[in-house]
């Protein structure tokens, strides 16, 4: 008989959270203990977030502390609130997977520069283990702290992954994401509001993103390689979903299309097609759907990789990783189809 996981959510009532409690409530082995909102504090959940009205989750108080034990924390918090929650709960003996960016990069110097914080926690910062299941499964399923990677950055990696195994890719990365506005959190900005946003797209953090020293740090720790990479994201008129172009030129002569369905061929959330795939197809799932492709006139490598920026980007590699870290099977409450039309 597997075990039951008492679970505590922190910050639950931005866009992540939502998307982890819909997943989670469905997990057979969690118990979702405590529900931490400092924002929301005592009231019921379905008060402030009504879909969950018809779930048992509805009638949870929303808490400033959680009142109850629990095994593990998800921290669907801001960047600077993760980077001093995260020390305390090591230090009570809890695992955590924190779905902000402030333990992701491993060079402390970066956070000054990226992210406008001094990191006062250096030492937890390289105990933290990247959660991308696919390049890091056996690290994951023996951490404390799973640092849950980025939307952009998952998109891509995944899209370079077998690339990067092999050694095939020479001189620099070049990338341009697209993403559904979700991807800038639940907080009220301007140039996001429907009468802003609605008819209109627009690249953002062209010169200077915090993704961009994330993608480079993992592609180094992979391949051993110091490779630059040129990142451009766009944001678009749609809720959520993400695709992302990349392009590298090649050491050698490669079948990509073979080399990808041969490196993808036993994962579960990854699988290659023969054209290129749309964020719709991934909508509400875990899945990476990805194209890869030569461009022989251009003497160009492309991969074009589609995501849910909330679910394979977010949330739902975040239940992923937890499955990973307590030996449950990997795919638990994950096996979904996409939410078409």
């Amino acid at each position: 008989m597997e075990q039951t996981l008492r679970v505590c959510v922190f910050g639950s009532t931005g866009y992540t959270a939502q998307e982890l409690l819909r997943v989670l409530q469905r997990h057979p082995h969690v118990n979702i203990v405590s529900l931490v909102s400092s924002s929301s504090a005592s009231r019921k959940l379905a008060e402030v977030l009504p879909q969950f009205c018809g779930s048992p989750l509805g009638d949870k108080t929303l808490e400033e502390e959680p009142s109850e034990d629990f095994d593990l924390a998800f921290l669907c918090l801001p960047h600077e609130a993760s980077l001093e929650e995260v020390p305390k709960l090591i230090q009570r003996g809890k695992k955590v997977i924190d779905l902000s960016g402030a333990y992701r990069l491993k060079s402390p110097n970066l956070y000054q520069e990226f992210y406008n914080f001094t990191h006062a926690h250096p030492e937890i910062l390289q105990k933290a283990v990247y959660g991308l299941p696919e390049a890091f499964r056996d690290e994951i399923k023996k951490a404390d702290l799973v640092a849950n990677p980025g939307c952009y950055p998952t998109a891509t990696l995944l899209a370079i992954l077998p690339l990067l195994k092999e050694g095939l890719i020479e001189g620099r990365i070049v990338v341009h994401a697209l993403s559904g506005v979700s991807g800038a959190g639940r907080k009220l900005r301007q140039h996001f509001h429907y009468p802003e946003m609605e008819g209109d797209f627009f690249p953002y953090s062209v010169e200077k993103h915090r993704h961009t020293p994330e993608m480079e740090e993992v592609i180094y720790e992979i391949s051993g390689k110091s490779i630059k990479v040129r990142f451009t994201p766009t944001v678009v008129p749609s809720v959520r979903g993400m695709v992302s172009t990349v392009y590298f030129d090649l050491k050698e002569d490669t079948d990509l299309q073979s080399l990808f369905e041969d490196f993808y061929r036993e994962e579960p959330f990854v699988k290659v097609l023969s054209a290129p795939p749309h964020p719709k197809w991934v909508l509400g799932t875990n899945m990476c759907l990805l194209y890869p492709f030569y461009d022989a006139k251009a003497e160009t490598g492309v991969v074009i990789s589609a995501i849910d920026n909330l679910g394979k980007g977010a949330s739902q590699q975040a239940v992923q990783n937890m499955n990973l870290m307590f030996g449950f099977e990997e795919t638990t409450a994950l096996e979904r189809v996409p939410l078409i039309p």
